[in-house]
């Protein structure tokens, strides 16, 4: 198999940190938002207002204001952001709150937002902002229901190994605000969504558990859920799905019929602005996809096999390459280590490659967090496991603890980006050098 030759010596580590710059650079919402905003001329006498929530929804604000051409006096909103994602606007309020575990703000801005969209005329325009994070930042339960409930809803999800389409079809089922209720309120307005899309095959019912789209699962579809992984929940969460109260909103109803939705930015969009660095710096590079799932060890031991058939084979592609793969992989935290999605495949990876010496990777989540950490994930080399045997850390122990956070720490391998105002889920690079001579 032919490709692009290097220009010159790889610096793998180099390499894995610019392909993952690159991924992130490519969903700012800076570059994808302005060419989806609504015509100031079809506004006529309406107003635009702006709803939203998620790690990017700050940054998609400020880039409305920045391009929007209409008149200012007829924009106004508030979306809610992770606590450390703000940015400053003038007209949209700016609101933060707790990610993963959603807190009291989170709730209270949930129950503006609703407010605010109520009474809405046809000539309207609500311009919703969604990415990742959604689902924790607009906590509003259904009656009945309280902050506490959906906080030890959270906790439970996050620990229980489902995965990502999987838990936001259960908080679709307990919220007052997701599963197209949002965009039920709006009516009769006409709904334009903008969407970040973080979760695997982009569905918009996925993303921040759907506020302002149709949802075709049912609470019985939840229910099934919760049951599967054995998750707790206390018998007033229950007793909402089982009696079907927290059934959403479908298609076929008529408050959303003026709802359109746009895509702006996907994992594959950013996989492919990754394989196009690594080809301009002479690197072949693969996808091998953009909705990736499983238990996080596990993905890496299987990705581990295939950077080991390339490296020693050549099969199915030749050395010198960078293997490339996003999705939402999960972790089942059963140690005491602090999970991480990113970390976890990464250890699992190493563990796999027992240290080959051609191959580096890097893993890491394009929003800056991966898991519960203020990290966003960690780059792997040849003599990582060595040097975490010299500091008496052994990687298997590590692993079996959830502590791939911990482990990749110690080695000074760590990559913190903090919040980059963005999220298009995980990103995996392998980088595969070429067989020196024989």
């Amino acid at each position: 198999m032919h490709g692009p030759k290097p220009n010159g010596p790889v610096q793998p580590r180099d390499l894995l940190k610019l392909l993952f710059a690159t991924a992130i650079a490519s969903a700012q919402p800076s570059r994808c938002v302005p060419a989806h905003l609504p015509r100031a001329e079809d506004l006529g006498r309406g107003r635009l207002i702006v709803i939203g929530a998620g790690k990017a929804s700050a940054a998609m604000a400020r880039a409305v204001e920045d391009h929007w051409t209409g008149d200012p006096s007829q924009l106004r909103g508030l979306v809610v952001t992770r606590y450390g994602h703000g940015v400053a606007c003038q007209h949209i309020e700016i609101v933060e709150a707790a990610h993963p575990v959603p807190d009291a703000a989170g709730l209270a801005a949930a129950e503006r937002m609703l407010s605010m969209v109520h009474g809405l005329h046809a000539d309207d325009v609500v311009l919703c902002l969604i990415s990742g994070g959604g689902s924790s930042l607009l906590p509003l339960p259904l009656p009945g229901l309280t902050l506490a409930h959906k906080q030890a809803v959270n906790r439970a999800l996050l620990k229980s190994g489902a995965t990502i389409r999987e838990m936001n079809c259960v908080r679709r089922h307990l919220s007052a605000i997701k599963g197209g209720r949002l965009a039920a309120a709006c009516h009769p307005a006409r709904v334009v969504n903008l969407l970040i899309s973080d979760v695997p095959g982009d569905n918009p019912m996925d993303i921040a558990s759907g506020p302002t789209v149709a949802d075709p699962t049912t609470c019985a579809d939840a229910l099934a859920i919760v049951r599967r992984h054995g998750i707790d929940l206390p018998p007033e969460v229950l007793s909402v799905l089982q009696t079907g109260r927290g059934e959403s909103v479908k298609s076929e109803d008529p408050r959303i019929a003026r709802v359109q939705t746009h895509m702006i930015a996907t994992p594959q969009m950013a996989l492919e602005a990754a394989v196009a660095v690594a080809q301009g710096a002479g690197v072949r590079a693969y996808v091998l996809g953009d909705a990736i799932e499983g238990e996080a060890r596990d993905v890496g031991k299987v990705l581990g096999g295939i950077a080991l058939q390339v490296a020693d084979r050549g099969q199915p592609v030749d050395a010198p390459c960078v293997l490339l793969s996003g999705g939402e992989s999960t972790v089942t935290v059963t140690g005491k280590g602090r999970g991480g999605r990113n970390v976890e495949f990464l250890l699992s990876l190493g563990i796999a490659l027992d240290g080959h010496p051609r191959v580096h990777a890097l893993a890491g989540d394009t929003d800056g967090v991966d898991g519960q950490e203020e990290i966003a994930g960690a780059v792997l080399g040849p003599d990582s496991l060595a040097r975490a045997w010299q500091r008496g850390i052994r990687p298997q122990d590590s692993l079996a603890d959830n502590d791939g956070h911990g482990f990749f720490g110690a080695l000074g391998d760590a990559v913190i980006t903090g919040p980059t105002l963005t999220n298009v889920n995980d990103f995996r690079a392998i980088y595969i050098d070429a067989p020196g001579p024989q």
